[in-house]
């Protein structure tokens, strides 16, 4: 579980990412993200019925996301905003596939 302060809630900063944000692509995977004016980075997961029709595989894939956000974020660089959409096809997935993709984006991205 990602601590409150690194959590993405309010809809006006998803937007803010959405419209702002720089585009990284990986696989199955997009990582928007933006600069903010705070001392830590913020993560949110974004994860449509495009995926998958049944909320508990939408949420299972966003826990997995979580854990490895949640593993790497000391070593990340801080004062970002982070948006990850899945793409369809994600829901086939397994969870060292998900990792290496999440870990190659933020390569990409120089977090």
């Amino acid at each position: 579980m990602l601590s409150k302060p690194n959590r993405l809630k309010q809809k006006k900063d998803i937007e803010r990412v959405i419209k702002k944000g720089e585009n990284f692509k990986e696989k199955f995977l997009v990582l928007k993200t933006a600069k903010n004016n705070l001392s830590q980075s913020r993560f949110g997961f974004i994860v449509s019925q495009k995926v998958s029709k049944k909320a508990s595989t939408r949420n299972k894939f966003k826990r997995e996301m979580r854990e490895i956000v949640r593993k790497k974020i000391k070593s990340l660089k801080t004062g970002r905003d982070n948006l990850f959409i899945t793409l369809p096809g994600t829901e086939k997935k397994k969870f060292p596939e998900i990792e290496e993709t999440i870990t190659t984006l933020f390569k990409k991205a120089n977090l």
